[in-house]
């Protein structure tokens, strides 16, 4: 795992970096002081999870997480203070550790998020280009990639919407990308991505799909034209 380290406290982040270098697997890639760098570094870069504190200056790690939200990282809080731990819990993170942070904690902390990267990977499969493979409430179904209209993101959860049913599965948008064929599928938003072959019609901030408007980020709207020969 890739992480990042967000913390005003000097001591703090020295003792994060420390614990995390005896945890095979989990590297850290940079650390930063305030959140609004952080903000700026995520951006950019993709990391897997942030180690966060709560009160900094500026922007809060609860703000920071609030102005994360549609990625994909998994956020473990650090804080001196109980108060917080309730909003914190709402936002979905991983964990909410109190300081002074101790090995077992930490352990047990970062446990946690590699279960969840790996239930992200294990949650949606992709068989031969043809199926896939979809647990919906505790039970794998198969299902036809031709039968897929669109994918939304909601929540902790991914929605496969066909013409008579919705799947939800618990996963996150960047799963379903990387393993839905690029040459059918494409991403239009950040918690849409749509099969090009049931585009019905292209317009103003958007598309119909089977009767549902899909709206389209100026971010991706480029790459759409380009896939769907627009000129």
């Amino acid at each position: 795992m890739r992480a990042l380290i967000v913390d005003d406290n000097d001591i703090a982040r020295t003792t994060l970096a420390h614990l995390a270098k005896q945890i095979p697997g989990l590297t850290i890639v940079k650390e930063y002081c305030n959140a609004i760098e952080a903000y700026h570094h995520l951006q950019t870069h993709q990391v897997d999870l942030i180690f966060l504190d709560i009160e900094m200056p500026e922007m809060t790690g609860i703000e920071l997480t609030k102005n994360l939200s549609g990625k994909d990282t998994i956020i473990i809080f650090t804080s001196s203070k109980k108060e917080y731990a309730l909003e914190a819990f709402e936002l979905n993170i991983a964990d909410y550790i109190l300081k002074p942070v101790t090995p077992a904690r930490f352990l047990q902390a970062v446990g946690k998020a590699q279960s969840i990267l790996e239930s992200r990977k294990e949650n949606v499969q992709v068989t031969q280009n043809e199926f896939l493979f979809v647990r919906d409430s505790n039970i794998t179904r198969r299902l036809k990639l031709d039968d897929i209209f669109y994918a939304e993101a909601m929540g902790d959860y991914v929605k496969f919407y066909t013409k008579e049913k919705m799947f939800a599965i618990h996963g996150t948008m960047k799963a379903a990308e990387e393993r839905l064929p690029k040459n059918d599928f494409i991403r239009v938003h950040r918690s849409y991505i749509i099969s090009l072959s049931k585009i019905d019609t292209l317009q103003d901030g958007g598309i119909m799909i089977n009767g549902k408007f899909v709206p389209v980020a100026d971010a991706y709207r480029k790459a759409l034209n380009a896939r769907m020969n627009v000129f």
